[in-house]
């Protein structure tokens, strides 16, 4: 069995305070327990658990908020020729959709524009800028990038080509204040209370602004906008907290009943057309196939699957993305197995906390999912590498304790551009400096990480009593959905529980099917890839299970069922 730490976010609560939450929101003192431990008091759990529209923040507390309006509204006005200028993940492809539309819907002249992943990378670049000019644009909207353009936001300057930023990635010492507006609510002199939102959000809170000045209600633009805006926020794993969590939960139920042809494609296509929406349905049915355009295809693609209004046309885009989400799952495989022997061929690898590996040819478009496996696989932070001609473009993953962004700025000096968050990032290098980062990167990790943050942990809500695990508190978990980064789905331990029996199951016994016995109750458990562990459980054996909460029905009975998150024998 693998070696994890149990990191409880237990505390020693207040009985008082346990049952007064319980009474006061009617809740069952599992879900009080579970607030309370994740610093939700009784004050701010009204909120939380309401998911209301109230409490979504006036986005004209955004810095250069007033600017960013008054300058649309004059190109609204003046039938000034917009661009809107994306990027090519889910994000990105989704914020671009919502801005379009609504741009288009309050009668701006407006296109939009996505950068080729594999000839132009990520971001703004000059060329992009230049094809613009060429089609007469005087205004540029960024959606999910642009912080770091600013040799770009200069150039556009001289050519009379005004620029406004919405982006959510991490700033750098500069901003492009030759921008008309930055919008980024991660900006050191911004205000704005809640600085988590994805891409898509900030470009959503664009909306909203301008909606307000129009005289457009709030629950207007959510009605029309907030699947698009839901579905980017969802895939791009930022905190479900906060606006978020509003954007997200009622985004799922528009989705759930989704007038747009591509999305009911998407998901008929998925398998999930018709079913209850979670936010897991999103992360791994929707989202790939979205993401598979810009991977290995063009991210227009995609955005002319979210806006069109033909059916026929929806379904043709969304077979062809789910065949290119097939080619994805290869070439990432590919990717994967050759990572994994050049990590065995390194004599050193062992000791290095970070992986760095680089490799001629590797599509861009994959290397960040297979480094995010391979960070899984590994607990490292892993930076991936495809090089051509004497260049490289990477894409890197990391672990809860090593800040990525702030360890390539570390390294910057070997870098030629890079940008991103803590958990994840892009970069650009020269190859000759490839072996200079790695050892760069390495020595800072050295320096900032412990051997016990090399640990995998398992994030555990509190300790419950074999009684609580029951139907009816499972059912009312559903109140702190929906789940995601942030506000993950509760994890549980249950200590000294009797093994009654244990077995591999699936494609391969990939999986662990485990019985247990507490209190003379058995309990059917289920460990998903933890099929290795059946032969190390023996009937008998006394175990501390740590798990998420299920309900599994058979022929019309509903019983508890656990999700296996981990396993120490006593």
């Amino acid at each position: 069995m693998t070696e994890k730490r149990w990191s409880f976010k237990h505390k020693a609560l207040n009985e008082k305070d346990i049952n007064d939450m319980s009474r006061m929101y009617n809740i069952p003192r599992v879900i009080s327990t579970i607030l309370l431990n994740r610093g939700i008091d009784a004050e701010n759990a009204g909120a939380f658990l309401k998911k209301s529209m109230a409490d979504i923040v006036n986005p004209m507390l955004m810095k250069d908020m007033d600017k960013a309006v008054e300058r649309i509204e004059k190109a609204v006005k003046e039938k000034e020729k917009i661009a809107v200028y994306g990027d090519y993940d889910v994000d990105g492809i989704t914020a671009t959709a919502l801005m379009y539309e609504f741009l288009t819907d309050i009668g701006a002249d407006a296109e939009y524009y996505i950068p080729d992943r594999k000839g132009e990378g990520y971001g703004i670049n000059i060329m992009a800028v230049n094809t613009l000019l060429k089609r007469g644009i005087r205004l540029m909207i960024t959606v999910d990038c642009g912080i770091t353009a600013i040799g770009e936001a200069e150039f556009a300057k001289l050519q009379h080509m005004d620029m406004i930023i919405t982006d959510h990635h991490t700033c750098k010492d500069r901003l492009p204040t030759a921008a008309a507006a930055i919008l980024n609510p991660k900006r050191p002199d911004c205000e704005y209370p809640f600085n988590s939102l994805a891409g898509v959000g900030v470009a959503f809170k664009l909306i909203l602004a301008l909606a307000m000045k129009r005289g457009m209600s709030t629950k207007e633009v959510f009605d029309k906008y907030v699947d698009l805006a839901a579905l980017g926020t969802i895939a791009d794993v930022v905190p479900l907290l906060g606006e978020n969590r509003i954007i997200a939960d009622r985004g799922l139920k528009a989705i759930e009943n989704t007038k747009r042809p591509g999305i009911d494609a998407v998901m008929e296509i998925a398998g999930i057309k018709g079913k209850a929406l979670s936010t897991s349905n999103i992360a791994f049915a929707v989202a790939p196939r979205l993401n598979a355009a810009g991977r290995l295809g063009t991210a227009v693609t995609a955005v002319e699957l979210l806006l069109t209004r033909d059916a026929e046309k929806a379904r043709e885009t969304a077979l062809a993305l789910n065949e290119e989400n097939r080619e994805r799952q290869l070439t990432e495989k590919s990717i994967f197995d050759e990572a994994l022997n050049m990590i065995a061929a390194d004599a050193n690898s062992a000791r290095k906390k970070v992986i760095v590996l680089a490799h001629e040819g590797w599509h861009q478009g994959v290397i960040g999912i297979v480094a995010s496996r391979l960070c899984d696989k590994y607990y490292k932070p892993c930076i991936l590498i495809s090089c051509s001609n004497g260049v490289g473009k990477g894409s890197g993953r990391s672990i809860k304790a090593f800040n990525l962004f702030d360890a390539l700025m570390k390294c910057e000096k070997h870098l030629t551009d890079f940008g991103g968050h803590a958990v994840a990032a892009g970069l650009n290098i020269n190859q000759n400096e490839i072996e200079s980062f790695e050892k760069a990167i390495n020595k800072y990790a050295d320096e900032v990480l412990t051997d016990s943050d090399m640990v995998p942990s398992v994030d555990i809500d509190c300790p419950i009593a074999e009684r609580s695990l029951t139907v009816a508190n499972v059912k009312m978990l559903s109140k702190l959905e929906p789940f995601g980064m942030g506000n993950e789905k509760p994890v549980f331990a249950l200590a000294n529980a009797q093994v009654a029996s244990a077995a591999a199951v699936g494609i391969d016994n990939k999986h662990l099917k485990l019985r247990i016995i507490k209190n003379n109750r058995t309990i059917n458990c289920i460990g998903f890839s933890m099929g290795q562990y059946a032969p190390l459980l023996n009937r008998g054996d006394f175990v501390n299970i740590a798990f998420q909460l299920d309900i599994n029905s058979y022929q019309g009975t509903e019983t508890v069922q656990l999700i296996l998150k981990d396993i120490k024998r006593r």
